[in-house]
């Protein structure tokens, strides 16, 4: 039985396969980021593991996004100044995980399930079925978890302005263009491109994979000051009128449930106030 409840971790020769099964959309709600500190804890302390692949059992999504319906049960209270929020440092602390970490996307991953890959360290999706995209701006917040900083840092000024603030879908090719992933690749090819790199990599020496981590960890690293004030205005908006109206509106229209508003949210969600008819 696996110690964790919304994924399962398999171990070989140095490398970790954990498998994101959480349904029914995999959603990052209290569960998953329990899940998640598990494992961020267990990787800090493991030096046998040199890689870490995480992929979904559901062909529909990677990870869906954060669970705002907890949201409007317990409002977030204010974060004590230049403090991030747990899900902004939990990622942080995956970006900085000794262990190389990739990404394979096959289906959708937006909002925290973008964010998430976003902390990896590399990102490889389904030419034909991935699905990324920054939703926020629809209910009236922006990526808090280091979404907007990363791919601000990743993508450049004009393209983390274009995803966040237009909420739209993008497909794999043009994620390849941009930059979000590392690469698209044909669906039937993308385990196994993952898991040949992934031993490539494990049976290198560990303390060269160690020096090239740190070294580009020290080039890459983001500024603690900007990380927090993202999660404070993530926190601050959660609070807004529009944004509470808004929330219950989609979780009323079936989002965070299998379905139309799930499966073409980055396009659904432009439509507040109209109802959406399946």
């Amino acid at each position: 039985m696996s110690e964790y409840q919304s994924f399962t971790r398999d171990d070989h020769e140095g490398v970790a396969v954990v498998r994101f099964n959480h349904p029914p959309i995999n959603l990052v709600d209290r569960t998953m980021v329990i899940d998640l500190l598990r494992l961020a804890q267990k990787l800090e302390g493991d030096t046998q593991t040199k890689v870490v692949i995480f992929r979904s059992d559901n062909a529909d999504y990677f990870l869906a996004h954060y669970d705002l319906g907890s949201q409007l049960d317990a409002l977030p209270v204010a974060l004590a100044p230049g403090t991030p929020s747990l899900l902004s440092a939990l990622f942080t602390r995956f970006s900085r995980l000794s262990q190389v970490t990739i990404g394979e996307l096959s289906g959708r991953a937006r909002g925290a399930g973008s964010e998430f890959l976003l902390a990896l360290d590399m990102r490889f999706a389904s030419r034909e079925t991935a699905v990324l995209c920054q939703p926020e701006i629809g209910v009236g917040l922006l990526p808090g978890a280091g979404g907007t900083v990363r791919l601000t840092q990743l993508l450049g000024r004009g393209r983390a302005l274009e995803i966040c603030l237009g909420g739209e879908d993008f497909d794999a090719t043009t994620a390849e263009l941009y930059g979000w992933i590392n690469r698209a690749l044909p669906g039937e090819q993308l385990s196994s491109f993952c898991d040949a790199l992934a031993r490539r990599i494990a049976g290198f020496p560990a303390g060269g994979i160690g020096n090239v981590k740190a070294v580009v960890e020290r080039v890459s690293t983001l500024d603690k000051e900007t990380l927090a004030d993202e999660s404070q205005r993530f926190v601050a908006d959660m609070h807004a009128p529009e944004t509470l109206d808004r929330v219950k509106w989609m979780l009323a229209q079936g989002g965070q449930h299998q379905g139309a508003m799930e499966l073409d949210l980055g396009e659904l969600l432009a439509r507040y106030p109209q109802p959406i008819t399946p």
